[in-house]
């Protein structure tokens, strides 16, 4: 057929243009998230995830020295002290041992090289007792088993290769890459490397477009020069699309006498936009042909690599099912005081959150073996060597791991922790790509005292009044008077005490705690589950004291759970999805109340809006958790009252 050379059919600005485009995709059901596929954790870098990775197994998943020295059994050690040093067998009472040795048979704790006195090589002597488990890298103390180690539509890091590769992944499902054709148009144009004449266009476009593609995670198919032809352009359009989910002609989208672009497309499917009010990259055209997106741009390179990330990259991350993301630095006020030693540059991983216009970065673990600290990381903050550390409320300067859009759309939640809150992040970003939920482990106290500091958009807390048989209320009145704060139930779950398979130590409840042969192992100070165990304490007359393992804190209920199946606890309180987690037997304590506290000035927030949505009207999520054992979702999404 013949083709007529036409004037722009549009000259819309720049956010119409986007936004008709956008619309014309949608009604005919373009550009949602691609199919996932299988593939090796080591081809996985840079790809997206399409369905969330837990852990198989445990990381480490034995018991290893984390100190040069001797492995010791504890109690061995008892009556140690400077004025009666103690002396122990080699190797019967204790074993050489290297940092990252399996600990041997019966051994559970070492005595640090620095503070062992070696006597002969049959016996050493010490000055002080071992406690419980000092000095080991416990199972588990990275990764447990069944935690959330990257959520769906996540782009693969190396750091998150290294987790799913630790917590027993071979492989993962991702999205397919987006097939994206380029083809470059004009008589001008020669390849690269040919003999050069005068009116020879190199032709270097294509090869930017298609790197710009891959940036993007797509897989860039660069066509060979199509001369200015509308024929030979036609025949050329409908062989991509074939294989392609998007087609993007570089030049010929103007009006010139041999510009054939945007009829082509009109004559194959239909020109949505043609012309856009910018400068350069005006004779854009956006049209879909096949029910595929069809992108003509501009020829000039400037213009080329405009209008390729204004247009084409959001399409690519749509693909997908991401958004589009760009890292550098920012600066953000530390929310807490972070020590370190003189003589050593240290690097501190951080989590990132905008609360209330000010960017607050909360330093996360710092142990060295600590791989999920990186992998919940938003960003990194240097110590220099000559310092001993960087006071709270600090400027600092974040080298950012995530972008600054994607931090500035992240829920900050801090408080108690919960198995629910990874399910809720989990389907926040599954149904929000724009928004994630971060949170952060530190008790429900530490979680009210955060959102008191304005550090955070909700707070975790199952704190009970042991006056009134309240949870939680008069401890926001307590602690928040006046601030307005929005409190939401999000499930009733029952807590007690986790115990191995069978339960070899027949323990039935608090008063066991009290018996000299059973280790406890506890929670952090602040932690609502902590303040439930010393109230039972108070009740029962026990002094923490006499309680092996008391001052043992863990951050969580899973790492609860993985003390008691490793052997490094016989008991602990927990929920029991933690337990039925890892097959582990229960003796239930109590039903409590776990909500979500909300300062009502984040209430109506759109990222807030969509994360409650969720919980109070997601049949899907409830479904999940009431699957995990031990959650009654009754209530769930219940505004209990504002105080």
């Amino acid at each position: 057929m013949a083709f007529k050379q036409k004037k722009y059919l549009d000259n819309e600005p720049l956010a119409d243009a986007v936004r008709k485009y956008h619309d014309a995709l949608k009604a005919d059901g373009i550009g949602g998230p691609l199919t996932g596929e299988r593939v090796p954790v080591g081809d996985a870098l840079g790809r997206v995830t399409s369905e969330a990775v837990a852990a198989k197994i445990s990381s480490p998943f034995y018991h290893s020295a984390a100190m040069d020295g001797y492995a010791v059994t504890f109690i061995d050690t008892f009556g140690a002290g400077e004025t009666r040093p103690k002396r122990l067998r080699v190797p019967d009472q204790a074993v050489a041992i290297d940092t990252g040795d399996p600990m041997p048979e019966g051994k559970n704790a070492v005595v640090m090289i620095e503070d062992v006195e070696k006597l002969s090589e049959s016996e050493i002597e010490i000055l002080k007792p071992a406690t419980p488990w000092q000095h080991v890298r416990l199972v588990g103390e990275d990764i447990v088993a069944t935690e959330l180690v990257i959520s769906e539509n996540h782009v693969v890091r190396p750091v998150d290769m290294a987790a799913m590769i630790a917590s027993g992944h071979i492989s993962v499902m991702v999205r397919r890459r987006p097939v994206v054709s380029i083809i470059p148009t004009g008589t001008e144009l020669v390849e690269p490397g040919s003999a050069l004449k005068k009116g020879d266009i190199i032709d270097f476009n294509s090869t930017m477009l298609s790197a710009m593609a891959t940036e993007c995670g797509a897989h860039a198919v660069r066509k060979t020069i199509v001369k200015d032809d509308a024929l030979l352009l036609r025949k050329t359009i409908l062989d991509a699309l074939v294989d392609s989910d998007l087609v993007v002609i570089n030049a010929g989208s103007s009006a010139g006498r041999e510009d054939f672009t945007a009829d082509v497309i009109a004559e194959l499917g239909k020109v949505i936009v043609h012309g856009v009010s910018i400068k350069p990259g005006k004779p854009v055209i956006l049209g879909i042909v096949n029910n595929k997106p069809v992108i003509g741009i501009p020829g000039y390179p400037v213009s080329a690599a405009l209008t390729f990330n204004l247009f084409v990259r959001p399409l690519l991350f749509a693909l997908l099912g991401i958004t589009p993301s760009d890292q550098g630095t920012i600066t953000a006020k530390l929310s807490r005081q972070v020590a370190s030693s003189l003589g050593q540059e240290e690097f501190i991983r951080v989590k990132l959150g905008s609360v209330a216009g000010n960017l607050i970065a909360t330093p996360v673990t710092r142990g060295a073996g600590a791989l999920m600290s990186l992998v919940r990381a938003d960003g990194i903050i240097r110590v220099p060597s000559a310092s001993e550390g960087i006071a709270a409320n600090y400027d600092v300067t974040v080298e950012l791991l995530r972008s600054p859009h994607d931090i500035e759309n992240t829920i900050v939640c801090i408080g108690s922790h919960d198995t629910v809150l990874d399910l809720l992040a989990n389907f926040l970003r599954k149904k929000h790509p724009e928004y994630s939920l971060s949170s952060a482990h530190v008790g429900s106290m530490g979680g009210l005292l955060a959102l008191k500091r304005r550090e955070a958009h909700l707070a975790g807390t199952h704190l009970l009044d042991e006056d009134t048989g309240e949870y939680n209320v008069s401890y926001i009145k307590k602690l928040l008077p006046g601030a307005r704060t929005v409190l939401v139930n999000l499930v009733y779950r029952t807590q007690g005490f986790i115990v191995p398979k069978s339960n070899p130590k027949n323990i039935r409840g608090f008063a066991d705690l009290a018996r000299p042969e059973v280790v406890f192992v506890n929670r952090q100070t602040g932690a609502g589950t902590r303040l439930l165990t010393d109230l039972y304490l108070k009740k029962m007359k026990i002094d923490p004291k006499n309680v092996k393992g008391y001052d043992h804190e863990e951050f969580t209920h899973m790492a609860v759970a993985a003390a008691v199946l490793s052997g490094a606890a016989d008991t602990g309180l927990a929920v029991l999805s933690a337990a039925r987690a890892l097959d582990l037997d229960f003796i239930p304590v109590a039903q409590e109340r776990y909500d979500l506290a909300i300062p009502q000035e984040f209430y109506d927030t759109p990222m807030l809006q969509a994360l409650l949505a969720i919980i109070g009207a997601d049949s899907a999520f409830r479904e999940r958790i009431v699957a995990m054992g031990g959650y009654d979702v009754s209530e769930m999404g219940r505004v209990i009252g504002v105080y």
